[in-house]
């Protein structure tokens, strides 16, 4: 394998590593807690591992009690290397035999955290060299009656790079070989041998193939991998030379270790890929729209929309109105001011407002309005995380939920920095002129009467100007009065026309306001959590494929 074929495979099993790392990073509490806690120490072991990747290769022979596994071993030797004996079990500690020298193994020993080390100086009966680079380990059985022996057997097969499984006729079918070590290993059919031991002690003649076929059926149900079983004789050197030669294409091919670690990635992968969904809900329009509503309700809003109609209309009496009973309309309180609304918030900034204004003078949301909002704060939690797994859906509802203090707290600001007043319409200032020349008529035809009046009861009678059979003085007067009261009410109902327009574009700017922390409180805390879930499935969806 050339160098460059080795750098972009390490870059393939660091990729994935970063992938599955950064999946549980964004994923975090809403995985499941034992798989995140074995995939992190995956990760520590990968770049553990990768750091001391060299061109040695880790060979662990694993097996039952009984399979012969510690004979099988001083065979390969060549020489007792590993005790053995008639009580079982009798591995406690794992031993290594090295193959070849030149580059130390002995840190790679170190992390596998095996004491007992023998360095074989070539490998018998396969040409000198052929297993250069081998670290062959002998494991205790991991069916030991000694926990400690069961412990340290796992131990050293979680940092292995190939597992060559031994076992023999009595044993070949045992649950807890295929259960709990073949069947979590089908990304690992690369850096896996079998090997059926003892095959010297079937008498029957054709009986030792069919074990190793009937193996071989019970390792791919297992879903471990399709392999051709190796069948040996630690006693009788049988089948000795075949499984060197199977072990020693493994060691030249010095990728055995990163073979081994993209397994164990893309199967740690795909258990944490059962903590996620397939697709991520999207935010349903309908509930944002009842949430908005709810909080427009909660908020205020239809006391303010009616404060903003009155205020027009009183505004539009000022401008309007008969001039001679405008004072009456001066003498009502301002509708917005009663809110602490009245001022133009146009022209500060938002946080002018918090800061200078404080709060409004809006009462405070009523019960059912309350129970409105959490009404529609919980169908907006449970749209957005419907078809989620629970932790996801239960981290989706609590974003759903803001602080019942700081929302209400900012539907407030939302309301007193919106602009509730608009500039006046320019029929006001014509009318406001024509009613205000008209009074002058009315003002200007009843001095004239009372200077008559004056000049009659001096008996000094004026002459009288008329239009048609009519005093002028009487028609400036009546003239006067009589249209500025039909101007007046007709401009009334005009204004009420307006005042429904000036509410309704208040009311779409509140709308806007009130959505606007509907999105900060409840849409984007819930948006931040479906982007997390996202970005957690593809990075689980890239570190397993």
């Amino acid at each position: 394998m050339s160098p460059r074929e080795s750098g972009s495979r390490g870059a393939t099993l660091v990729w994935r590593t970063d992938q599955l790392d950064d999946a549980l990073e964004s994923g975090g509490a809403e995985l499941d807690p034992e798989r995140s806690e074995a995939a992190t120490e995956l990760v520590t072991k990968v770049r553990e591992r990768w750091a001391l990747k060299g061109g040695r290769t880790v060979v662990a022979l694993a097996g039952a009690t009984g399979s012969g596994k510690s004979t099988l071993f001083n065979a390969l030797v060549g020489e007792e290397v590993s005790r053995i004996g008639a009580r079982r079990p009798t591995t406690s500690k794992a031993t290594a035999a090295i193959w070849g020298g030149g580059e130390d193994p002995s840190e790679l020993l170190s992390w596998l955290g095996i004491e007992a080390r023998h360095h074989v100086a070539e490998s018998p009966g396969s040409g000198k060299g052929a297993l250069d680079g081998l670290i062959l380990v002998d494991l205790p059985d991991f069916d030991s009656t000694e926990e400690a022996h069961r412990v340290e057997a796992d131990r050293i097969l979680a940092r292995s790079d190939v597992f060559v499984w031994v076992t023999d006729p009595q044993k070949y079918a045992d649950a807890r070989l295929h259960n709990e070590y073949l069947a979590p290993l089908q990304d690992h059919e690369t850096v896996m041998l079998v090997v059926l031991n003892q095959i010297d002690r079937i008498q029957d003649e054709d009986g030792a193939d069919r074990i190793k076929a009937d193996l071989r059926k019970l390792v791919a149900a297992d879903g471990a991998g399709d392999f051709e079983v190796i069948g040996t004789s630690a006693r009788l050197h049988d089948g000795l030379d075949d499984l060197k030669g199977a072990i020693g294409e493994v060691v030249a091919r010095r990728n055995a270790a990163e073979q081994r670690l993209v397994g164990d990635v893309k199967g740690t992968a795909r258990d944490l890929l059962q903590d996620v969904g397939d697709d991520e809900p999207r935010l349903d329009p309908e509930a944002d729209r009842k949430l908005v509503v709810a909080l427009k309700q909660a908020a205020g809003v239809p006391v303010v929309l009616d404060a903003v109609h009155r205020d027009y209309l009183r505004q539009a009496a000022n401008h309007v109105g008969w001039p001679f009973t405008r004072w009456v309309s001066a003498l009502r309180p301002e509708p917005l001011k009663r809110l602490r609304l009245g001022d133009n918030p146009a022209a500060i900034t938002p946080v002018d407002v918090k800061t200078a204004l404080g709060r409004s003078s809006l009462p405070p949301a009523s019960p059912a309005a309350r129970s409105a909002v959490d009404l529609a704060t919980r169908q907006v939690g449970e749209a957005a995380g419907a078809g989620l797994p629970p932790r996801w859906a239960d981290a989706v509802a609590h974003a759903a939920t803001p602080h019942t203090g700081e929302l209400a707290d900012s539907l407030d600001q939302a309301v007193m920095s919106t602009p509730l007043r608009a500039r006046n319409p320019m029929w006001w200032q014509m009318v406001n002129v024509l009613q205000w020349l008209l009074a002058l008529v009315a003002i200007g035809g009843l001095v004239w009467l009372v200077v008559l009046g004056l000049f009659g009861f001096m008996q000094m009678p004026l002459d009288v100007p008329t239009w048609g059979p009519f005093p002028i003085p009487v028609l400036m007067l009546a003239g006067g009065l009589l249209l500025g009261v039909l101007i007046a009410l007709t401009a009334r109902a005009l204004a009420r026309v307006g005042a429904r327009r000036r509410r309704q574009a208040i009311e779409d700017r509140l709308g806007g306001s009130v959505a606007d922390v509907a999105h900060e409180h409840v849409s984007t805390p819930v948006s931040e959590v479906l982007e997390r879930h996202k970005q957690t499935r593809q990075q689980l969806q890239a570190a397993a494929r």
